[in-house]
């Protein structure tokens, strides 16, 4: 039997997750934007799904496998992305809209938890000068 997830908890910037095997394992919150960006109460209803391989979030449609918990990626508020973005007080899900990608792969762009590729970051340059 593979390892599982019996428990999810938050602190105010990580997801936490401790496993059948009492191993605890963490990711910041950016990873995740929509639940950075969710309420309390949304954090907290969620439900253990795929034989403890995953947790759903219904309310705000957010899934999250076990695997993503293993991942190493942490904030980097001072990548180019963001740095454009300080620049502006543009509207995030209007950018995203404009250039084809949904608002949370843009938000993990800004907080340095993924890195867009060239062509992506001259686009999401170019959105922001209009």
């Amino acid at each position: 039997m593979e390892e599982q997830i019996a428990k999810i908890w938050f602190s105010e910037s990580r997801i936490y997750a401790q496993t059948d095997k009492n191993k605890v394992l963490s990711r910041p919150l950016e990873a995740f934007p929509l639940l950075k960006n969710a309420s309390e109460s949304d954090r907290n209803h969620y439900e253990i799904s795929l034989s403890g391989e995953a947790v759903r979030w219904r309310e705000i449609d957010e899934d999250i496998c076990l695997d993503n918990f293993y991942q190493t990626e942490e904030p980097d508020y001072n990548n180019p992305t963001a740095n454009l973005f300080k620049k502006t007080n543009a509207d995030i899900f209007q950018i995203a809209k404009q250039i084809g990608i949904h608002h949370t792969l843009l938000q993990k762009h800004i907080y340095g938890i993924k890195k867009p590729s060239k062509q992506g970051f001259e686009a999401i340059a170019k959105a922001l000068e209009r």
